[in-house]
């Protein structure tokens, strides 16, 4: 393996830091999207006996102590409980727009890599048939085969690395992309069932007033017959 970086040419140092640096992204964002992941549903199920008893404090404290996206959606929108409906829906969405780019970091870069990869090693194939003709202008066609070997071997090693480059980062890509939209789902669904639970939290709290009012004007009824002659 030393001996192909070393007959390369400089841009085979190039496409080696490319690599590198595509399995350092990977590494990063697959351990952040590891801390970032929850489950959703048992979360939400834990906090909806909360926001029944109006136990609000407590379920903003569980949401700041998942420090995850979904978590940090669903404390905007409890942080915000007195709010309409339309309001809410409002807020968890910015609250989950400001999570897509801290998602997508690196990301683009990433795709670029396995974009930029093969067109490095055509760039290196380009430079070492060229270095293969001008040995033989330069000595009128008289020149030895390993010299014209020398610069077509030179091509093929950086074809070659730009290929073991950009595979990995596509893939890298592919699959980073793929957790990143199963974490925007996450968000997106924790968003739409907290406004449904602190709704119906609500409209428990309206029926509790109505059946109140009702049942004290109908003790009120035998009383008033009472006072009658």
């Amino acid at each position: 393996m030393t001996e192909l970086i070393s007959k390369g040419g400089p841009l085979v140092w190039l496409l080696m830091a490319c690599l590198g640096f595509s399995l350092a992204i990977f590494f990063e964002r697959l351990a952040y999207y590891h801390r970032a992941s929850m489950n959703v549903g048992e979360f939400l199920a834990g906090l909806a006996a909360l926001i029944r008893r109006r136990n609000f404090a407590e379920a903003l404290q569980e949401c700041v102590a998942t420090r995850v996206p979904a978590g940090r959606v669903i404390h905007a929108a409890i942080l915000r409980q007195h709010a309409s409906r339309e309001q809410l829906k409002e807020i968890v969405q910015e609250a989950g727009q400001l999570e897509v780019p801290r998602l997508e970091r690196y990301l683009p870069i990433l795709n670029a890599i396995a974009h930029a990869g093969p067109l490095i090693g055509l760039l290196g194939t380009v430079i070492g048939l060229l270095d293969s003709f001008t040995n033989l202008s330069s000595t009128n066609g008289f020149t030895t085969p390993a010299e014209v070997a020398r610069g077509v071997y030179q091509s093929l090693i950086t074809s070659a690395l730009g290929l073991v480059v950009a595979i990995p980062a596509y893939l890298f890509y592919a699959f980073l992309s793929a957790r990143a939209r199963s974490i925007m789902h996450d968000m997106e669904r924790a968003g739409v069932e907290i406004v449904n639970l602190i709704e119906d939290a609500r409209a428990a709290d309206n029926i509790v007033e109505f059946r109140q009012p009702l049942e004290e004007s109908s003790a009120a009824k035998p009383r008033s017959r009472k006072a009658q002659p």
